[in-house]
């Protein structure tokens, strides 16, 4: 059995599809991860030894080709639809299914290489609001803003409908024309189909059943990770009390030029040591004091259970690890699905939402000295026990079963 695993985007999606990808491998499944060949990703998976095939381009010349193009997103999908189609095509030869996560023209690509090849195909998303719902309302496309007085949230996922025809419409059925697919009425629901995937654990990210989609949550795919912490960060550890942890991840964190000085400042008027990620948007120290320890790549898994508190984005993954390791969050929102991470985390009581995307000392400050109180930590290390670890081992025995089953639906 041989089964490719499709992103295009952030590290918060390679990385829990790396964690797919090696609990297959441990049923035997020979498994192919198409993602961007940027640096960090063919490191990570380099390290837990998953084949890549890479993308049409890395997510970090993408992101400058389109700004320096000057084409808007439809113009955009188009590119990215027919390019992506070519290498997850050439990757998913001899494959038995793809599972597809990411930008939605990827998704729309792998999509129609499944159709054309006859071979399974699973949408996967990493939230719960990311897929159609009456429980929540989807989020927002550039120029489609949620019509004014529309509150109800049936009527704002026909709305999406719509925003993703004409953002896709043109680009996913221009491609289909070119390789003999039909032409579709609603592109979302075609690459969403039915029965999407939602590898949220159940706990910061449940899902209510609807008659929407019949979702199959599996729980988060956690990537294990055994690295031992660097001496230097040991040492630092060791030396005071817990520090704070800052960093953005894929964030560039361009609304706020100086966030590495506000986080730094607002910790230390708290009296804690700060350990600063560089991430995409380049975190720093300031100054050359003792009580700040600046890192790149990092076991987070094991960071996390010796600070005082995890200030970040919100990311599904970096929300995940935290609440497993039980450390208190203070979550800085930017974009897509993190402001619903920080609600999570903030109505579990294991952490605070920052209000809005752009931190400052007194933000932060107010943040710090709420999540650093004891009954927060108490509550994270409470909840941290029912986050399970396994899941990714779980959803690749699932995978294969579903395999199976459309093998024999193709065959009766």
């Amino acid at each position: 059995m041989r089964v490719l695993l499709s992103t295009y985007g952030s590290r918060g999606d390679t990385q829990p599809i790396a964690a797919l990808a090696i609990a297959l491998q441990a049923l035997g499944v020979e498994t192919l991860v198409s993602a961007p060949a940027d640096a960090e990703f063919v490191e990570l998976l380099d390290r837990v030894g998953v084949p890549l095939a890479p993308a049409f381009m890395p997510v970090h010349q993408w992101i400058a080709t389109a700004k320096q193009s000057g084409l808007k997103l439809p113009q955009l999908a188009a590119r990215m639809v027919g390019a992506q189609y070519d290498a997850i095509g050439a990757a998913a030869s001899g494959c038995d299914a793809i599972l597809a996560t990411g930008l939605f023209p990827s998704a729309a690509a792998a999509r129609a290489v499944a159709e054309k090849s006859g071979i399974h195909y699973i949408k996967l998303a990493f939230c719960p609001c990311y897929l159609p719902s009456p429980h929540h309302p989807p989020f927002t496309f550039p120029g489609w803003p949620h019509p004014p007085g529309m509150t109800d949230n049936l009527a704002l996922w026909a709305h999406n409908a719509e925003a993703m025809n004409a953002l896709f419409g043109e680009a996913v059925n221009a491609h289909r024309a070119l390789i003999g697919l039909p032409a579709l009425d609603n592109v979302r629901d075609h690459v969403f189909t039915h029965r999407p995937w939602l590898a949220t654990d159940p706990v910061l990210g449940p899902w209510q059943p609807t008659d929407l989609v019949d979702t199959q949550q599996t729980g988060a795919w956690i990537l294990p990770d055994t690295r031992p912490l660097a001496a230097e960060l040991e040492a630092f550890l060791d030396a005071g009390d817990p520090p704070v942890y800052v960093g953005f991840g894929s964030m560039a964190m361009q609304a706020s030029e100086n966030a590495a000085e506000v986080a730094i400042a607002a910790v230390r008027a708290q009296g804690r040591r700060v350990i600063l990620a560089q991430g995409w948007a380049n975190l720093a120290p300031v100054d050359d004091r003792g009580d700040c320890f600046a890192l790149g790549e990092v076991n987070q898994q094991a960071l996390f259970r010796r600070v005082a508190a995890v200030v970040h984005h919100g990311g599904a993954g970096t929300t995940a690890t935290a609440a497993m390791a039980g450390a208190p969050q203070l979550i800085v929102p930017q974009v897509a699905d993190q402001p619903y991470w920080a609600s999570r985390v903030a109505d579990l009581g294991i952490g605070v939402a920052h209000d809005g995307p752009v931190p400052t000392m007194e933000s932060l400050s107010a943040g710090l000295r709420t999540v650093l109180v004891p009954g927060i930590r108490d509550r994270a290390l409470a909840l941290a026990p029912g986050i399970r670890p396994d899941a990714a081992a779980l959803a690749a025995k699932l995978l294969v079963e579903a395999i199976v089953r459309s093998k024999q639906v193709t065959s009766a």
